[in-house]
């Protein structure tokens, strides 16, 4: 008699249970919108003093321009041409279309394309990882046809998918003509346009960084010898890659990345008059930024922020996770303090989906919106209903009775 009053009593304040957590509403904290932060010193007229034609420096995490100048004027690339090419082969490799290990051959077009190459000749092939190794070391013309041949069909359909890409990414200074950068009538771009994909390409595929950062090497069991174009991979702290680029008409152009201490940094140099110059400049650029910037994490992908109430739900309330890194450029001399706002959605109720946003967590400096990441559920929450109510009480009560 005393097991079935305890065990009614049970049921009785379950049933009260489930009234509460359905009828549950959850309050919210709403922020005033801001705007995101601007670089003040970006749009001071040249106060670096770089000589050459055009130039930008970017954070790589955020994106946010340093310092730029004539950063969307539209000259000749050269083979910096190729960071296109080489996020376009990434993009092949993650969608499982090539492995490293796919061998590629070569035309008698690759072959006689001229410039920088390594000699391909149509009765060998070469793999993937031995193509990017040639193509980012030594800025391989040969190379970089054959893998637009391989990939596209022909070298037309890919520079087509190129511009395709470029569009994509907002590269609105950009028309491709080929694959490869050497010099063609209207084929052109911009320091702003060649910072755009550079930080795709770093961003998205941080693998090609095996590539990149090579200073020498050698394909065909030794026979041919490379040694990295851009001379900042071996002379400068940090350095990353990515792409030079030179033809008599183009002068002498360069995509410079770096990283340390957590900031990743790409200047870009368009047109230098001297090979010396542009590596200079771009050394320059990265310099002040190391020493003026610093990068602050302030949130980490599928960290826990806090639990929330779910109204109608079989359990009642749900972890909020960041859905994405977030973090803030921001000045070595700013000392003023990061202050956050939460904004959870009103009414948070069952039935709610893993990832679903249910609010978002903004984060302000000096009264200033700097970034903001949005708070996802964790897990599955089912709606309660009279069968799952069902089950979880006689699940409950089978339970209790074993214990009695």
């Amino acid at each position: 008699m005393k097991k079935k009053i305890i065990s009614i009593t049970l049921v009785f304040l379950l049933l009260m249970h489930f009234y509460a957590v359905y009828a549950y509403t959850i309050p919210v904290w709403h922020n005033d919108d801001g705007t995101t932060e601007v670089n003040a010193d970006a749009t001071v007229d040249n106060f670096l003093n770089i000589e050459s034609e055009s130039a930008i420096l970017i954070e790589q995490t955020t994106g946010k321009v340093l310092f730029e100048k004539n950063s969307h004027e539209q000259l000749r690339p050269a083979s910096v041409t190729k960071v296109m090419t080489i996020l376009l082969i990434m993009e092949a490799l993650d969608r499982g279309d090539i492995t490293l290990e796919t061998k590629i051959p070569c035309s008698e077009n690759a072959r006689n394309m001229g410039g920088s190459q390594i000699w391909l000749n149509e009765t060998e092939t070469l793999t993937v990882h031995e193509m990017l190794k040639a193509i980012c070391v030594v800025s391989a013309n040969d190379c970089t046809v054959a893998m637009a041949e391989y990939l596209c069909g022909s070298q037309e359909l890919f520079v087509q998918k190129m511009n395709e890409r470029a569009k994509e990414l907002g590269m609105n200074d950009t028309t491709f003509k080929n694959c490869h950068g050497i010099d063609e009538d209207g084929h052109v771009t911009s320091s702003y346009d060649i910072a755009l994909m550079s930080r795709e390409l770093l961003q998205n595929h941080p693998d090609i960084q095996n590539y990149t950062t090579i200073w020498m090497d050698s394909l065909r069991d030794g026979q041919s010898e490379l040694v990295n174009t851009n001379k900042l991979i071996r002379t400068y702290e940090g350095a990353t890659g990515l792409k030079t680029g030179s033809t008599s008409l183009a002068l002498y152009n360069l995509s410079a990345s770096a990283t340390r201490d957590d900031l990743s940094l790409i200047a870009v140099i368009l047109r230098a008059p001297t090979t010396k110059l542009r590596f200079s400049e771009a050394k320059l650029l990265l310099d002040y930024g190391f020493s003026t910037y610093q990068y602050q994490k302030m949130a980490i992908k599928g960290d826990v922020l806090q639990s929330v109430p779910v109204a109608k739900g079989i359990e009642d309330s749900v972890n909020l996770v960041f859905d994405n890194n977030s973090g803030a450029i921001l000045k070595k001399s700013d000392t003023s303090e990061i202050t956050q706002e939460i904004t959870i959605n009103e009414s948070i109720e069952a039935p709610i989906s893993t990832g679903e946003t249910l609010g978002k967590l903004d984060f302000y400096q000096n009264n200033e919106l700097i970034d903001s990441v949005n708070l996802i559920a964790e897990k599955d929450i089912p709606k309660m209903s009279f069968m799952n109510m069902f089950h979880f009480i006689s699940t409950y009560w089978i339970n209790l009775l074993r214990i009695l």
